[in-house]
Parts: C-alpha cells; structure tokens; sequence
C-alpha cells in the first residue's frame, strides 16, 4: 500500500477550457460567395420546342463558361 505522503493531493480547480471560434457561420448560412450555375430543365425544354435544339446548345455553352470564368 502507499502511504499518504506519496499521494498527491486533490486538483481544486478545473483546467482551463479553451473554445475555437475560427468557423465561419457565412460559409454554412449559404453566404460563401458565388454559386454555381446550374442547367435548368425547364429552359432546355422550351428552347428545344422554339428553337429545335440549336439554343440548347447556346444555353448549355453560356452555362458551361459562367462557371468556367468563376472557377467553379
């Protein structure tokens, strides 16, 4: 058995806490800057009826290089 000089004694106070705050809430609020632009199934399918395909490929071509321009 030990004895009681070999113990230490009780720790009184409470180690500190420390609390990161480097979250950005913007970035989960959906505040993070410039989206992504997106193809709408709705816009192809009328230029599809009005322009017999030829605008879907200038809609997908004017999407497409939205994104490509913002890196995105």
């Amino acid at each position: 058995m030990t004895t009681a000089s070999d113990q230490q004694p009780p720790q009184t106070t409470m180690p500190p806490i420390v609390i990161n705050n480097n979250v950005v809430a913007s970035a989960v609020a959906g505040g993070c800057g410039v989206r992504r632009r997106r193809q709408s199934l709705w816009i192809h399918f009328w230029l599809l009826m009005f322009t017999m395909g030829i605008g879907n490929a200038f809609y997908a071509f004017h999407v497409s290089r939205w994104n490509r321009n913002r890196g995105l």
